[in-house]
């Protein structure tokens, strides 16, 4: 019997759910996460290149080796005179400087710099979203990143979810853990103190409501 395209998104949204529970086992105890503090500046890691960024490399005064490449999804770049450099999960400096060293070769004392554009970042540092979001997706995380942030990105929630039964699934210590996060009361209430801050690799679970 084929189901209608209400019935089949709700039956793959109900699968991925159902996947992201697996992550965590059948445990219901959920840890409350205190509310962000906005406002508040935290240093934030180093932005590491991940599959799916464009890098835009500038070689000072060679202008026929500076070039705008995608980044495979094996991780690898290619660029004039050097192949198969790979590129994911460091930083563009440290790219640059890999690139100035295999140029030296080649050219006299060059310099490089790389811009990258298009981001997506390794799936370290991106935080997922599953279930009842309106756009479910991975996202870049950013600096001081909350719940709000990525409610905004993923357009809210849709009229099926149970927001104040989202999960956030968090490696703590190297150890997956879950945190009750109140959606809900968040973004119908306004309820400042619901809004908790958001950590690289994430993974937000909201469930559909049994009502």
């Amino acid at each position: 019997m084929l189901l209608s395209p209400l019935g089949a998104k709700k039956a793959f949204t109900a699968l991925m759910v159902g996947v992201g529970m697996l992550l965590v086992g059948c445990s219901s105890d959920k840890a409350d996460l205190p509310a962000a503090k906005l406002g508040a500046d935290s240093v934030a890691p180093m932005y590491q290149i991940g599959a799916g960024d464009n890098l835009n490399i500038f070689v000072w005064r060679n202008a026929e080796l500076t070039i705008s490449v995608p980044v495979r999804p094996d991780g690898r770049i290619s660029v004039p005179l050097m192949e198969d450099l790979d590129a994911a999960n460091k930083t563009p400096s440290e790219l640059a400087r890999e690139i100035e060293e295999k140029l030296a070769v080649f050219v006299q004392d060059p310099i490089v710099t790389i811009i990258v554009t298009g981001f997506v970042g390794p799936f370290t540092q991106q935080v997922r979203v599953l279930g009842e979001a309106a756009r479910p997706q991975a996202i870049p995380y950013r600096a001081n990143m909350t719940a709000l942030d990525v409610m905004i990105s993923v357009g809210g929630l849709t009229q099926f979810a149970d927001g104040n039964d989202a999960t956030i699934v968090r490696l703590v210590d190297d150890e997956q853990k879950e945190f009750r996060v109140r959606l809900d009361d968040l973004i119908k209430d306004g309820d400042i103190t619901a809004n908790v801050a958001i950590l690289p690799g994430d993974v937000l679970i909201v469930p559909e409501s049994v009502f």
